[in-house]
């Protein structure tokens, strides 16, 4: 399985908003049927904090079923929900195998172009 880790933002936006946001987008790409998407955990706990499992707020783990396809399916996706954020700042960064896309404020062609080589490094495919 290949895991893709996901975190968004939204400028502006406080944690309990930055919470629905995520859990719209993760609904969807549950819906879409790639894999498995969870919360992302955070890093560990600070010194002499309780043990429990911290969640990155904005932040998904998806372990893709099909590489290529999965990607695909995942970034346009995400296409969707940065395009939703009308006049408001929208980031999304991806992190699959050690190579790292950050989407926001770009043109969508160069958004196209920048999606379709990140997606191209990790499935072998040309575009």
């Amino acid at each position: 399985m290949t895991e893709l880790r996901l975190q968004l933002s939204e400028s502006g936006a406080d944690a309990e908003r930055l919470d629905t946001l995520t859990r719209y987008l993760r609904q969807e790409l549950v819906d879409l049927g790639v894999g498995d998407v969870t919360a992302q955990p955070a890093g560990p706990p600070p010194p002499g904090a309780r043990a429990f499992e911290a969640l990155a707020i904005g932040g998904l783990l998806v372990s893709l079923s099909e590489s290529a396809q999965g990607i695909r399916k995942v970034v346009t996706a995400i296409r969707g929900w940065l395009s939703q954020g009308g006049t408001t700042k929208r980031t999304v960064r991806l992190e699959l195998e050690g190579d790292v896309l950050e989407l926001s404020e770009v043109t969508e062609k160069e958004q196209t172009r920048l999606i379709e080589l990140f997606v191209s490094r990790h499935t072998g495919s040309g575009g």
